[in-house]
C-alpha cells in the first residue's frame, strides 16, 4: 500500500477504516484509546496512524461486553485482566465465550404489555419493586421500559411477599457483590485450566472445538452449583440465626 507521495505504508487501517468496519464513530476509536481500551496504533509514514485485526476484534470484544451491560469502568477491569499478547483469533475466540455466557437479551417493552404477561395490573409501587429486584429498568418514556423476561414470573412472585423496598435493594447489593467476586474467581479458574492450554495448544482446531463445548457445558452446572450452594448456605444461616434468639 502506497500513500500520494509514493513511500509504502504498512498494513492495517486508518483510523476511519477501522472506525467504519467496526460500526463506531471515529470519536470513539480515540475515545478507547484514551482509556486504554485500545493500544495505540502504529505510526507509518507522514505521522499516520495504522491500526491492526487485533484492534478490530478488540472493538468486538468491547461491544459484547457492553452488550451485556458491563460500564466503561468495568470493562477496563476485565480486559486489563486479559494477556496483552492476545492475537485477533484469542480475542474473536474470548469474544464467543463470553457471548455463550451472557445473560438473555433485554427487550424493550411497553406497560400495557408487561401487565399482560405478568397476568395483573401493575401499580407505580411494583414497577419500583420490580426495577429494585433488577426485573425491568426505566426509560425516558415512562410507558416503556426494558425488561428481561427471564426475571419477570419470579418478581411477580415477590411482589406479594411482605419485604420492604429498601430491603430489596440492599439484598440486591449484597448479592451482586458476591456473585461478582464468585465470578471473578471462575473467570481466573477457567483462564487457567482452559484458555491457557488452549493457547498453549498452539491454536489446535481440535482443542478449540472442545474448548467452545466445554465452555457451554460449564454454564448450567455452574449456575445449578451456585443455586444449590446459596440455598444451603441462607438455611443454614437462617436456622442459626433464630437458634440463637
Amino acid at each position: 500500500m502506497e500513500d500520494e507521495s509514493g513511500e509504502g505504508l504498512p498494513p492495517g487501517y486508518t483510523v476511519d477504516e477501522l472506525a467504519a468496519r467496526a460500526g463506531v464513530t471515529v470519536r470513539t476509536v480515540r475515545f478507547y484509546g484514551t482509556r486504554g481500551l485500545l493500544p495505540p496504533p502504529v505510526i507509518g509514514p507522514r505521522r499516520v496512524g495504522r491500526y491492526g485485526v487485533e484492534h478490530l476484534a478488540r472493538l468486538a470484544l468491547i461491544e459484547e461486553l457492553q452488550r451485556q451491560g458491563m460500564t466503561l469502568a468495568a470493562i477496563e477491569r476485565y480486559l486489563e485482566q486479559l494477556p496483552p499478547d492476545l492475537s485477533a483469533q484469542d480475542l474473536a475466540v474470548h469474544r464467543a465465550l463470553v457471548a455463550s455466557w451472557a445473560p438473555e437479551s433485554a427487550e424493550t417493552i411497553t406497560r400495557r404489555e408487561l401487565e399482560r404477561r405478568a397476568g395483573r395490573e401493575l401499580a407505580d409501587r411494583d414497577v419500583e419493586r420490580l426495577a429494585a429486584m433488577g426485573v425491568l429498568e426505566a426509560t425516558g418514556d415512562p410507558e416503556v421500559f426494558r425488561l428481561d423476561g427471564s426475571l419477570l414470573r419470579l418478581g411477580v412472585e415477590m411482589l406479594d411477599v411482605p419485604i420492604e423496598h429498601d430491603t430489596i435493594l440492599a439484598s440486591r447489593t449484597v448479592l451482586l457483590d458476591h456473585a461478582r467476586s464468585a465470578a471473578q474467581e471462575l473467570a481466573r479458574l477457567f483462564q487457567e485450566e482452559v484458555w491457557s492450554p488452549y493457547r498453549e495448544s498452539g491454536e489446535d482446531p481440535d482443542h478449540l472445538t472442545a474448548m467452545k463445548s466445554l465452555s457451554a457445558h460449564m454454564q448450567p452446572i455452574v449456575v445449578q452449583a451456585l443455586v444449590t450452594a446459596f440455598q444451603r448456605s441462607l438455611s443454614e444461616e437462617l436456622r442459626s440465626a433464630f437458634r440463637n434468639r
